[in-house]
């Protein structure tokens, strides 16, 4: 059962970055536009996308889930700064706080490892 649960918590976390992934090569314009806010070049947004979808089918297929679930909250913990906009759109630091939340969740992915239904070399 055990096994299982993970499976499922990495195929939900999963859903989320790849779902992030779609969104940045459809519409970009958003997030290029937190980027330049920051003055990062827009073009990372490529960069991201490509992290996001690898970063997803890491945490489903594996091997290496750890290293994916490591890398993925740190992500969401240097993202989480873009949403600190308390003055111009309140909403934005609930997502900071998501962001946070996840890289918890990511933590204890990595403590944890994929169990046993993982794809390994």
């Amino acid at each position: 059962m055990n096994d299982a649960l993970n499976l499922a918590g990495r195929l939900l976390i999963a859903v989320l970055f790849a779902g992030g992934a779609v969104q940045k090569l459809l519409d970009p314009a958003p997030a290029q536009a937190m980027l330049a806010g920051v003055g990062l070049p827009a073009a990372l947004v490529w960069l991201v996308a490509l992290f996001n979808l690898l970063a997803a089918a890491g945490l489903v297929l594996g091997p290496r889930v750890a290293l994916w679930a490591l890398g993925l909250a740190g992500y969401c913990v240097m993202t989480s700064f873009f949403h600190w906009q308390l003055r111009a759109d309140p909403w934005q630091v609930t997502i900071m706080v998501k962001n946070w939340s996840v890289a918890g969740g990511l933590l204890i992915l990595a403590a944890a490892g994929p169990g046993r239904f993982v794809i390994r070399r």
